[in-house]
């Protein structure tokens, strides 16, 4: 399923991106590598990889680490997630987990988000069909 919001073009960069993100991943716990990659409104790409902690709690998602990246170098002001890419090592269904959803939807109101589905096919979504009932106090976001 596609959106329609992104050309096949920034659908590559992106998943290109996130794949080489992967690879950068601290995972000596799981072994399972994920990486991921958001096209900002400016036009720029961020990656991300995963960093896992022994005291799993202290784990950070590749997306989140992608979107403090973003925000670290862009700025804060007028931020925004046009579509993020998550891929992981593995041919499994693997969307962000709910607190990523969260800060991609706070950055995001009309994110894309790429993620692969059962076999490792890649479903897009927008990011307000991940999280139909947000958490959010901006205008228009959530219920």
């Amino acid at each position: 399923m596609k959106c329609d919001r992104l050309s096949n073009e920034e659908r590559n960069l992106l998943l290109q991106a996130a794949q080489e993100a992967r690879k950068q991943a601290y995972v000596p716990y799981s072994n399972f590598r994920i990486g991921a990659a958001i096209l900002t409104r400016k036009g720029n790409i961020f990656t991300g990889c995963n960093i896992e902690n022994a005291s799993y709690s202290l784990t950070i998602c590749a997306e989140r680490v992608a979107v403090s990246a973003a925000i670290a170098q862009e700025g804060s002001d007028n931020f925004t997630i046009n579509a993020i890419a998550v891929v992981t090592d593995r041919k499994i269904f693997c969307s962000p987990c709910g607190a990523c959803r969260q800060v991609i939807l706070e950055f995001g109101e009309e994110a894309v988000v790429l993620f692969q589905g059962h076999e490792g096919v890649v479903v897009e979504m927008l990011i307000c069909e991940l999280l139909p009932y947000s958490f959010c106090f901006k205008k228009g976001i959530g219920n």
